[in-house]
């Protein structure tokens, strides 16, 4: 499979390609971290080209999150949560609601969008690759 032509392939024509899928769940994994520690939501400059730009941006966001001090999730349940989501309307969180009917949702959606177009493709990818072990 040509690379280049893998991190473009999308589902639909209205969706993400794989390579936006990946800045996009990755996005999610740093931001909801951030906000829910109390922090500046490090910015990231989705100029990626490829699958090693890809792997350096997980490992980026993966050393951010790993960073972070368990200390400053206290209170994070309650903690208000502003976002504005790429649109001029803004929305008002507490912890609690913004982390499980915003942050995981979105997280689930593009990294298992993401998943989808690799299989789809013929990456042999399977269920332990996306889950784990356990």
């Amino acid at each position: 499979i040509d690379p280049n032509a893998l991190l473009q392939a999308r589902l639909f024509p209205d969706m993400f390609p794989l390579l936006k899928q990946v800045q996009v769940a990755t996005d999610f994994a740093k931001s909801v971290s951030a906000r829910l520690a109390g922090v500046e939501v490090p910015k990231l400059e989705d100029n990626e080209k490829s699958f090693a730009d890809l792997q350096a941006r997980i490992a980026t966001v993966l050393a951010f999150i790993g960073g972070l001090d368990p200390a400053q999730f206290d209170g994070a349940a309650t903690r208000e949560i502003v976002t504005q989501a790429g649109t001029p309307k803004e929305k008002r969180f507490s912890g609690e609601s913004y982390i499980f009917n915003y942050g995981l949702p979105h997280f689930f959606f593009h990294t298992t969008t993401a998943y989808a177009i690799l299989r789809h493709n013929g990456v042999e990818v399977g269920k332990k690759d996306y889950i784990g072990s356990y």
